[in-house]
């Protein structure tokens, strides 16, 4: 599934660029992703549109955030730490936080491994229409064992 949304994202600018499902389904078939996992990340697109109208503004900038046990579960403590760098670097809001773990707790794989928030990151900044800053993308592309130290 995770494949499927990068393939969006590097391919579509933003979310209402993209074809209709069925449409949408063929390209990507012709690409060479299963049926399987492109009706999986369609799926999951469609609630990530839902928890974006669900969540926006529902929630303050000095709310504060505790997880449940099974978010501690489905996230690990890699990806929560990075959940909240993010948001004392001040480039995920409280609603975005929110929809990125609603967006996590129905992806596969526990605990979820750090690359896959990140593209789920990036994902609710690509489906709010938002580009997050150079320094943040940066960190959501480029694996921490490539970067040069200087």
């Amino acid at each position: 599934m995770f494949d499927v949304l990068v393939y969006l994202y590097e391919n579509y600018w933003r979310p209402d660029a993209c074809p209709d499902h069925a449409q949408l389904t063929r390209k990507l078939s012709a690409v060479g992703f299963e049926n399987d996992e492109i009706q999986e990340a369609l799926s999951w697109l469609d609630g990530l549109a839902h928890a974006a109208q669900t969540h926006a503004g529902s929630q303050g900038p000095l709310s504060m955030r505790v997880f449940t046990q099974a978010e501690q579960e489905q996230l690990g403590e890699e990806c929560m730490g990075f959940i909240s760098f993010l948001e004392s670097a001040g480039v995920l809001p409280a609603p975005m936080r929110e929809i990125v773990i609603d967006r996590a707790m129905v992806s596969n794989g526990s605990p979820m491994s750090l690359e896959d928030l990140k593209i789920i990151v990036l994902m609710v900044f690509w489906s709010l229409g938002e580009e997050p800053d150079a320094l943040i993308l940066d960190e959501l592309f480029v694996d921490a064992a490539d970067r040069l130290i200087h």
